[in-house]
């Protein structure tokens, strides 16, 4: 096969093509690092960068082993791990220059499991410093820019992941997030994120690993199929994260076809104008409501029943005492302090103000916020939220300081839509919900299909359904055109 046919290969299929030695894992390696050479310089989504003459060596390898040694699912696949999780031998910055030269000497878990599959890491893909923000930047390796528009923010903080997806630059891509981070890049290039139920996916080796119960690592990929397949390769119990859950992954390798008819969706668009949003994004996710219909759906607006000025409130709380605690021995030393960028400080001091009764009531309030949604599942098989509160905004921007004319009093309250799912812990899929003024603008958007507790493989099961009925897998980036 030529370099661009392979490139273009889903995941599933180049798995195939590499068992059954159509492909060889050399010429795979070879077609993307071309891929990668073409598409890389315009956007910076992959930072950290392997030397190519080592990657074809490791791709020879497998070649040559090939006959001799258990093979998984990703045996011969690229990847380029988010710079917020450790890889042994490959710089991970973090997006700070406190850890520009930190060269791990132990893998993540998910890292270690993705390479067990058979995976060659070949560098990072780039975040924001600490992963703090939707818009990927940092002073290590600067701005990613959005696949489908270089003007704009990729999003993040897994936006060098998702960049790289789009423009097929690695055939999956492993992400994580608290805020919107695997949420918010896929739907602004077009591909799909899952948030995983909490504990689907086990985060470490860490020195905590109770109270982190916020962030999420997870998978990316162009297609729902690609994306279930390499959940199936990230989930599972590890002593080490003793929260993580024991179902077995294995139930992610199964058939995703399913008939939603009668199904019923819960649509709760802005929260009947509790969330800023910019002009057209609304109209963008209710527009694209009508697959659901075509699915046999029954769509109905909704709004949970519940104070969600108090819900910021708490989430400012619990995401300042697990942010800012982290952080905390950077801001003590007066030489790092002075690396770590405004939002990171102010999460910081944020956290210092705070007291236990301040962090058990906010627990309350999350609590009772995890009470309604699970009311609302009573009802609703599904619930449905955008992905974003505003459109891919310029790259040159930190982050949008006011939507539609009102301000935005904190770094990350544009993206206030997101921490429902997470403070629930429930399983969440960004799903590709169009392109604003048309897929000329190039402006992509997204919407969370969100799931009961737990119910990870129904989730991705709708969010096959949807991939196989809309039509936005055939918009595909200008720069592949080149």
């Amino acid at each position: 096969m030529d370099p661009k046919s392979i490139v273009q290969l889903n995941a599933n299929e180049l798995s195939q093509k590499i068992h059954q030695r159509e492909i060889s894992c050399t010429e795979v390696m070879t077609a993307y690092l071309e891929q990668i050479d073409q598409m890389n310089p315009k956007v910076n989504a992959i930072v950290s960068r392997v030397d190519s003459d080592i990657l074809l060596n490791q791709a020879l390898q497998k070649d040559q082993e090939f006959h001799r040694v258990e093979r998984g699912w990703m045996y011969g696949f690229p990847l380029a791990p988010k710079d917020l999780t450790m890889t042994i031998g490959i710089t991970s910055t973090l997006g700070s220059p406190i850890f520009q030269h930190q060269v791990p000497k132990h893998d993540s878990i998910v890292v270690e499991r993705m390479r067990s599959a058979g995976a060659i890491m070949i560098g990072k893909t780039n975040i924001p410093e600490f992963a703090l923000g939707s818009h990927t930047y940092n002073p290590v390796y600067g701005t990613t820019l959005n696949a489908y528009d270089q003007t704009k923010s990729a999003g993040g903080s897994s936006g060098g992941a998702a960049v790289a997806l789009a423009l097929q630059m690695m055939p999956v891509a492993d992400g994580s997030d608290m805020g919107g981070s695997l949420r918010n890049p896929a739907g602004w290039n077009n591909i799909y994120g899952f948030r995983p139920s909490r504990g689907r996916v086990p985060a470490g080796p860490a020195s905590e690993v109770y109270f982190e119960q916020l962030a999420t690592e997870g998978p990316m990929a162009r297609n729902v199929e690609d994306l279930a397949q390499l959940l199936a390769v990230q989930a599972g119990y590890d002593p080490r994260s003793p929260l993580s859950l024991k179902d077995s992954p294995e139930i992610f390798r199964q058939s995703l076809d399913k008939s939603f008819k009668g199904t019923k969706i819960g649509w709760m668009g802005n929260l009947e104008g509790y969330l800023a949003t910019e002009p057209g994004v609304i109209d963008v996710c209710q527009g694209s409501l009508k697959y659901f219909d075509e699915l046999g759906c029954q769509v109905d607006a909704v709004t949970p029943q519940f104070d969600m000025a108090n819900l910021w409130q708490a989430w400012l709380k619990i995401r300042a005492f697990l942010a800012g605690g982290k952080l905390n021995i950077h801001y003590q030393n007066d030489e790092t302090r002075k690396l770590l960028k405004p939002e990171a400080v102010w999460e910081i001091e944020q956290s210092l103000k705070l007291n236990p009764i301040d962090l058990y009531r906010a627990s309350e309030v999350r609590t009772a916020w995890t009470m309604e949604m699970n009311h609302l599942f009573e009802t609703y098989d599904y619930l449905v939220l955008p992905s974003a509160q505003v459109f891919p905004f310029d790259q040159q921007m930190t982050w949008p300081s006011q939507i539609n004319g009102v301000q935005m009093d904190t770094y990350h309250r544009w993206m206030e839509v997101v921490i429902g799912p997470t403070l629930a812990g429930l399983p969440t899929l960004s799903i590709p919900a169009g392109f604003k003024n048309g897929a000329d603008s190039q402006l992509p958007m997204g919407i969370q299909l969100i799931g009961r507790p737990q119910a990870d493989l129904s989730v991705l099961q709708l969010g096959h359904a949807w991939h196989q009925t809309t039509p936005f897998k055939d918009f595909h980036p200008k720069l592949l055109d080149i």
